[in-house]
């Protein structure tokens, strides 16, 4: 039985590993064994509560009580097990292959890129321990802050110009609407505290559980619905680790986690299925899968493309949550372990890329898997995933998400989820094609081979994990099945 005086430790780890990578900045590879030992010990202790969480331990923390009745507290249930396993694990790799990017790119201000990522990752493990809305809060703005300045890291006009539409969204919504929605919350309630089958029940019915619902999914600007996610397209001026780790590591999955966890904890599933008035999530979510999907599909650069289909596959998240059935419900928390797998390998695959070859436009790849057969390999296979082809991660995932759709009939669910899948195929395969069958086009110099092996590395990992998900998946499914026990078929 592990004692609960470790929670704490797995936000003081990466925090403190910030601190000495910071004494150690002057020697690159002291500097990154450092971040690597670091991302190692920490993934050692979240997935020693794995087993223990599975078998329907609660450990919980209070760390302060800033104001009566308000405290800074952790606590460890299914969902967060899941997204801390995540964050820390990919850490690791994602640290692997920043060690070949950052030289292979001869990067600027190294030291402060692993500093910051650090620091990113210490937020990440507060809002996955979380164990009330306050604490989630603090922890939300804490990552806006902390990967600021990795956005922000090549430091040119257009660099900084887009770094601050990417904090300016993040912290206008936050302030402006998830702010009054947890105050909103406190005072219905008369409590923030995370509870399974929710605490809004019988404090609030009618248009305002539909308003609150609005301010706390527009609010968490992270999750990128619609019209809030201006701010992610703009990041993609970051290095390709920054976007890894925006895209698959932390950001948009602390968003769309913590839209998750609200809804099953603060509204309460069967509360939120039963109120007319919170169904238009549904549509939003709808709009916003397809949307970004059909943007994703007119993009000529790569990251862009990417950043859309990240948008789109956020929203399945969302989808899957607000069908409000076990299954469903189920599907939402596999396709964050799913995506995070599929999206970073294809982040990995553009960086190398970029590092190798120097293209980023989707014309100048055709007949590159000839020249860079394993980067193009696993790119092909996260492809498959965001598409949902078996035997990928993203096949489990949006297999439960379009049974639990079934389950409740919902017809919005399943044709969107069919026509996104439809779309996915027109971006993703076209690539594919070309880059293995198609001549080189005029002018596009190919005299060049793979990236640096540290990378190969660290895309190898991601893309083999994609594909070992499809069948070694049934720990997690047995994990986060414990949040939906309770509910109705």
């Amino acid at each position: 039985m592990l004692s609960t005086s470790t929670l704490p430790l797995i936000l003081t780890l990466p925090l403190l590993g910030a601190i000495a990578i910071a004494c150690v900045g002057r020697w690159p590879n002291l500097r990154e064994t450092i971040s690597l030992l670091t991302a190692i010990t920490l993934a050692i202790l979240v997935f020693s509560w794995f087993p223990e969480v599975s078998d329907g331990a609660r450990p919980r923390f209070v760390l302060s009580e800033p104001l009566p009745g308000l405290t800074l507290a952790l606590s460890l249930e299914p969902l967060g097990m899941m997204f801390a396993c995540i964050a820390s694990f990919l850490w690791i790799i994602n640290t692997i292959y920043s060690i070949g990017y950052m030289r292979g790119n001869d990067e600027k201000h190294q030291t402060r890129f692993y500093i910051c990522f650090a620091l990113a990752i210490a937020a990440a493990m507060g809002i996955a321990l979380a164990d009330n809305l306050f604490t989630l809060f603090l922890f939300y703005e804490l990552l806006t802050l902390s990967t600021y300045p990795l956005v922000a890291h090549k430091g040119d006009a257009k660099t900084i110009a887009s770094a601050r539409v990417y904090l300016g969204v993040l912290l206008a919504t936050s302030i402006g609407l998830l702010l009054p929605a947890i105050i909103w919350t406190w005072v219905a309630t008369g409590s923030t505290t995370f509870t399974l089958g929710g605490i809004i029940e019988g404090k609030l019915a009618g248009p305002a559980v539909g308003l609150l619902l609005g301010l706390f999914v527009f609010g968490i600007g992270k999750a990128a619905v619609m019209p809030v996610h201006r701010w992610l397209p703009a990041a993609m001026v970051a290095p390709t680790p920054v976007s890894a780790l925006l895209h698959a590591v932390a950001v948009v999955k602390a968003g769309v986690f913590s839209i998750t966890k609200i809804i099953i904890y603060i509204f309460g599933v069967d509360f939120l299925f039963n109120e007319p008035s919170a169904q238009w999530l549904q549509f939003a979510a709808a709009f916003t899968i397809l949307t970004a999907s059909i943007i994703a599909l007119y993009q000529t650069n790569l990251k862009r493309m990417l950043a859309y289909s990240t948008i789109g596959q956020l929203s399945y998240v969302i989808m899957a949550t607000v069908i409000l059935k076990p299954l469903a419900e189920v599907g939402a928390a596999v396709h964050i372990a799913a995506h995070a797998f599929g999206k970073i390998t294809l982040f990995f695959a553009a960086g190398a890329i970029y590092t190798a070859a120097h293209k980023t436009e989707l014309w100048q790849l055709a007949g590159i898997g000839r020249r860079m057969p394993i980067t193009m390999a696993a790119f092909t296979i996260g492809a498959l995933s965001m598409i949902g082809v078996p035997p990928t991660a993203g096949f489990v995932s949006k297999w439960f998400i379009l049974a639990g759709a079934f389950q409740a009939e919902n017809y919005v669910a399943i044709f969107t989820i069919i026509g996104s899948t439809v779309l996915n195929a027109m971006y993703f395969l076209p690539i594919i094609y070309f880059a293995w069958l198609a001549p080189p086009a005029d002018g596009v110099d190919m005299n060049h081979g793979e990236a640096p092996k540290a990378i190969l590395l660290a895309l190898s990992v991601t893309a083999t994990l994609t594909i070992v998900f499809f069948f070694f998946n049934q720990p997690l499914l047995d994990l986060e099945s414990q949040l939906v026990e309770s509910l109705p078929l």
